[in-house]
């Protein structure tokens, strides 16, 4: 393999980025999501605030909302790497074609 040692150093460099995070927050920290904080801010800021628009379904569990959201990241990334993967080999294509090399 002409590019080990390439792959290697990106692999090591996922891997850092993965367990960095585990060694350098600290034990008492919470992770939530930026839904909550968005709203216990407009609260903070205007204590007046009235809430106008809710979402249009009740989902029966969090793992329901979980689920939903998993699927939309997986159909968002298939569409962009669809497309990725058609752009190349429409270039690929072209760069054969005007070269004469067949497969």
């Amino acid at each position: 393999m002409k590019n080990a040692g390439f792959y290697f150093g990106i692999l090591a460099l996922i891997v850092v980025i993965i367990l960095v995070p585990f060694f350098v927050v600290p034990e008492d920290a919470e992770f939530g999501g930026a839904d909550g904080e968005g709203g216990d801010l407009v609260v903070e800021m205007n204590p007046d605030y009235e809430i106008w628009a809710e979402s249009p379904i009740e989902l029966p569990s969090g793992e329901i909302e979980s689920m939903l959201f998993s699927l939309q990241a997986a159909f968002g990334s298939a569409i962009i790497f669809y497309s990725i993967g058609y752009l190349k080999g429409r270039k690929t294509g072209r760069e054969q074609g005007s070269s004469g090399k067949t497969a």
